[in-house]
């Protein structure tokens, strides 16, 4: 039986990029296959950084395709280009194009406050004066309606694009907003992907200084999506004091590396619980242990968030901390988060 074109792209999907679970065919590397006989010649093409990752694409693609029935010859070409001259190279597409900074919120395990830290940090660059957007892009666990107070749903314009919730002078957009509260979210990679792509080219973000995207835990489809598709100008790890938050935040930092978006920093929520009556700093989950993680990784430490119940009050009130008790502790924590990222992008 004569091999296929279908044959050989099955056979690269065993191919992953390096140090991610996705395989180079679903990340649209492979861009030509051709078969004569038992020849077979194939066109890889890639955005790497890092020529290590490129010469294990082609040693590994090299392999599974030379194992294939049939096979007599295998012609590999594998081009891997730096990210600035893949952009050069590429022809100009415009993506968000009012909005002058992209800032992922991302975490390598659920359950660290990720998203009670996005809502927090939106708020506070609103407060610094800076215009404001929150995307949320926890498909499987949208939230961000509830934490914002949005009490409405989105309209579509003339254009008809998709208006979002103006809350607390920030632009907030949720898979929430679309859905009913108990509808679980069981929807396939690819589904997930075309409702982040639709996020990023249906919805009229209009002119803003910040978007903030909420990203789901771990590091699948939806983050691998997200830095495909928007050129984010750079990330924040959240993680807590305990090590298993720790172990995953550094997967998460080391997924970003990986696809080449610049981690701002690691900010360790949950730090410690200050009392409001005498200040004393009990230190409950542990503390220090973001600042270590940055420390050993290389990459600065943002700041600690410390425990209030007020932030959990606030958070299912509709009006996070920063808005509900904008002089307690906690919101003067997520004020300073944002000045460092603010220092850290710069005025560009």
């Amino acid at each position: 039986m004569a091999l296929t074109e279908a044959q050989v792209s099955e056979a690269l999907k065993k191919v992953k990029f390096p140090g991610l679970s996705r395989d180079i065919v679903s990340f649209g590397f492979v861009k030509r296959v051709a078969i004569s006989g038992g020849r077979v010649e194939v066109t890889i093409a890639m955005t790497t950084a890092k020529p290590d990752a490129a010469a294990a694409v082609e040693r590994d693609a090299r392999q599974v395709l030379e194992a294939l029935p049939g096979v007599s010859e295998v012609v590999l070409e594998c081009q891997a280009q730096p990210p600035a001259a893949a952009h050069a190279a590429m022809p100009v597409r415009t993506v968000l194009p009012g909005v002058r900074r992209k800032i992922a919120v991302a975490s390598g395990k659920g359950g660290v406050g990720k998203s009670t830290v996005a809502a927090n940090l939106a708020l506070a660059l609103r407060r610094g004066g800076a215009s404001v957007g929150l995307l949320d892009a926890d498909i499987y666990g949208p939230s961000q309606q509830l934490m914002m107070g949005c009490r409405e749903r989105p309209l579509v314009n003339a254009e008809e694009k998709i208006v979002p919730v103006d809350a607390q002078g920030v632009k907030v957009m949720s898979l929430g907003f679309l859905m009913d509260a108990d509808q679980p979210v069981i929807w396939r990679g690819p589904m997930v992907m075309k409702a982040l792509q639709q996020f990023i080219e249906d919805v009229a973000w209009g002119e803003l200084d910040y978007l903030v995207v909420d990203l789901p835990p771990g590091t699948g489809d939806a983050q691998l999506t997200m830095t495909q598709q928007v050129p984010l100008d750079g990330a924040v790890i959240v993680t807590t004091p305990q090590d298993v938050a720790l172990i995953d935040a550094r997967k998460g930092l080391a997924m970003f590396q990986r696809v080449n978006v610049r981690v701002l920093g690691i900010v360790e929520n949950m730090s410690a619980f200050v009392c409001p009556h005498c200040g004393a700093r009990s230190e409950i989950f542990k503390s220090g242990g973001g600042r270590r993680t940055a420390a050993e990784l290389g990459v600065p430490f943002l700041g600690d968030i410390p425990i209030d119940p007020a932030v959990v009050v606030g958070g299912d009130a509709g009006t996070p901390i920063v808005a509900s008790h904008p002089d307690s502790v906690a919101a003067q924590a997520f004020v300073a988060l944002a000045a460092e990222v603010v220092s850290a992008l710069g005025n560009g």
